[in-house]
């Protein structure tokens, strides 16, 4: 599986979920950039076979999340897993990127590094919070790490593993002083009404989970604030989906409930408050510069191994307060992921939207630590792993 000189290279990206999907694009376009004629397959999403993506599968296949959802879905990933391996066998690319889903693509990447195939693992799982030593293991799959977050790589480096702080594509598609305004005229929202943004995951199991328990902190709300106006973007047609199933097995919602397609970062800055699970949408609403509560819950058995076996080392699961190192905004989690706590934790938010101006110096900074080229460094890692001149 060596490069051969006479064809363009064959780049392979594999994708996990919608946020995967985004940061394999920006990969994608801008290896074209600096290598001109390359061909690009693999695993992705709709952004990712926009920008030249020759998706043998979609990244949806993927998205499952979880100990427990894992378990269910095992054979189903595992003959995907085993297919994805003849197709790269016959395709014989020239270097292996494994976007997020570690536990998919790790064992590809070992695989095809064994037999001399440059391999990138691109976005380091949360080695911080839980598990550190699978930094070592990574290393033993992976050529070289591309994190998003600079307190990732000196972890890396206490294991010996290449890995190299790109920065985070998303800070660069956010102005430093977003534009509230602009966003709402796109949406068509009245700029008197209290605004909530709903962003429960982009994954189904997820939004099956939170988005009950969030709609029915709305109905709280709604109770202080008669004018409540609701965003509730849908990240593609499985979410879409999900969220019409969802809503129709509870009461009818007697606040104003808009679903989007799509749009999710104009309702992030059309809103007074963002409520959210934890994830990259977090990320997202530090960079949209919005007070936001953070509320998550895993099934109640992944809980249990999770914190029965010992593996959570921090007490603060979001970004925000990740990169913060202190508690930035609130997080309501497991237990504590109930309607009347998130409701009381976003009212103040929505009462007086300037009580939001404290959190923007905070904001700033990590924004402009996470900004410069992520895509364009990402790119750059790769070409040089390659030894391909740029």
């Amino acid at each position: 599986m060596a490069p051969v000189a006479q064809r363009p290279l064959r780049i392979a990206l594999v994708a996990g979920e919608a946020s995967g999907d985004a940061l394999g694009a920006g990969l994608i376009e801008a290896l074209r950039q600096r290598l001109g004629e390359a061909r690009f397959a693999g695993i992705g999403g709709p952004q990712m076979r926009n920008a030249g993506l020759d998706a043998w599968h979609d990244c949806s296949e993927l998205a499952v999340m979880g100990l427990a959802e894992v378990l269910r879905h095992l054979p189903r990933l595992l003959r995907l897993r085993r297919t994805l391996r003849r197709q790269l066998e016959s395709w014989q690319p020239d270097i292996y990127i494994g976007i997020d889903a570690p536990d998919f693509n790790l064992p590809i990447e070992r695989a095809l590094k064994a037999q001399g195939v440059p391999t990138v693992h691109y976005v380091s799982p949360s080695v911080w919070a839980w598990r550190e030593q699978r930094a070592r293991r990574i290393g033993e799959s992976a050529d070289r790490v591309l994190c998003l977050f600079p307190m990732e790589p000196p972890i890396y480096q206490r294991f010996g593993v290449d890995a190299r702080f790109v920065g985070h594509p998303l800070a660069d598609t956010f102005a430093l002083q977003p534009d509230a305004t602009a966003a709402r005229q796109r949406l068509g929202v009245d700029g008197a009404a209290p605004v909530l943004a709903l962003l429960p995951g982009s994954r189904v199991g997820e939004i099956e989970r939170l988005l009950p328990v969030f709609l029915q902190a709305c109905a709280l709300l709604r109770e202080a604030l008669p004018g409540l106006r609701v965003l509730l973007p849908s990240a593609n047609t499985a979410c879409a989906a999900t969220i019409a199933r969802v809503r129709a097995n509870l009461p009818r919602a007697e606040f104003d409930l808009h679903v989007l397609e799509g749009q999710a970062h104009d309702a992030m800055l059309a809103a007074d408050a963002v409520l959210l699970a934890s994830g990259t949408a977090a990320l997202e609403a530090l960079l949209a510069k919005r007070p936001m509560v953070v509320a998550y819950k895993i099934s109640a058995l992944t809980h249990a191994l999770v914190m029965g076996l010992g593996l959570m080392k921090v007490r603060r699961y979001s970004l925000p307060n990740a990169l913060a190192g202190h508690l930035l905004v609130p997080e309501l989690m497991q237990h504590d992921c109930m309607p009347a706590p998130i409701a009381a934790a976003l009212l103040p938010w929505l009462l007086c939207p300037d009580a939001g101006r404290a959190l923007l110096p905070p904001y700033l900074a990590i924004h402009q630590q996470l900004a410069g080229h992520g895509s364009a460094a990402a790119a750059d890692a790769v070409i040089d792993l390659l030894g391909t001149p740029r």
